[in-house]
């Protein structure tokens, strides 16, 4: 099995790249599921009912979020219409949606669970460790994949050899800026600290440069919107799998730009 996961995917150009590309890049690389994060995906921030339904009929099977999930006036709308959008788990409760979802693929059942981390992030959860020993203790998969939403790179690390061997794959997203750290730790469970992003390369993180110098250097509210550059970075990594003994064989990262 191989498995494609995005880091986070920026507004409506980012958007509209998996549209247009996602389904021949599938084939050209023999992808049997695509996971990415959408957080960042509707404009500014945030995700909508128009940017989840984009990223789902370009050939994403799961969406995962994080701090920035509930920007979007709509938002309840995008957890009642696709159960496919999951939000981290340890989200205080009673918000909507679920920190996790099933697929069924190739005889396997794959379970997606979201996380956020808790240093330095602009939105309370609760403890990702004691959230995961719960979820683990009671969920049943052939497969795990955890996107960890987190600022601390320290943070991404420990939750990945705390949980090596228990799960298949641990993949950080936030930064938007992909790291080079891809491997197979000790036990068998792949990781990379974060995937970076599906965006304008010219950019600050996928947002318009110019803004973005004007709000670091002043401390000024200023409107941030998305680069207007047409091309698209997409970064993320193939995870390969062994049907037989579901082991992580392989991760290779993906760096590519439009067109591909």
């Amino acid at each position: 099995m191989n498995i494609l996961i995005l880091g986070d995917i920026i507004g409506d150009s980012g958007c509209e790249f998996l549209l247009n590309s996602l389904d021949k890049y599938k084939m050209d690389n023999n992808i049997d599921l695509i996971i990415a994060n959408g957080e960042n995906s509707a404009e500014p921030n945030g995700i909508s009912r128009k940017s989840a339904k984009l990223m789902l009929s370009s050939g994403v099977d799961v969406i995962t979020t994080g701090n920035h999930v509930f920007r979007q006036p709509d938002y309840k709308l995008v957890f009642s219409d696709f159960q496919q959008v999951i939000r981290p788990a340890n989200f205080y409760k009673d918000v909507p949606g679920s920190g996790y979802h099933y697929i069924s693929l190739k005889n396997k059942k794959v379970c997606v669970i979201n996380i956020s981390g808790s240093n330095f992030m602009p939105i309370s959860a609760n403890d990702p460790f004691e959230c995961l020993d719960n979820l683990l203790s009671k969920l049943d998969a052939d497969i795990f994949i955890i996107d960890v939403h987190a600022e601390a790179t320290a943070e991404k690390l420990c939750i990945a050899h705390y949980l090596d061997s228990k799960v298949t794959a641990i993949v950080g997203t936030h930064t938007h800026v992909q790291t080079a750290d891809e491997q197979i730790l000790p036990g068998g469970t792949a990781y990379i600290t974060d995937l970076g992003m599906v965006g304008p390369a010219y950019s600050i993180l996928g947002k318009d440069v110019s803004s973005a110098i004007f709000k670091m250097q002043t401390g000024l509210p200023v409107k941030i919107t998305a680069a207007a550059d047409n091309n698209i970075l997409m970064c993320g990594v193939i995870i390969n799998i062994e049907d037989n003994t579901n082991k992580v064989t392989n991760i290779k990262r993906v760096t590519t730009r439009s067109p591909i």
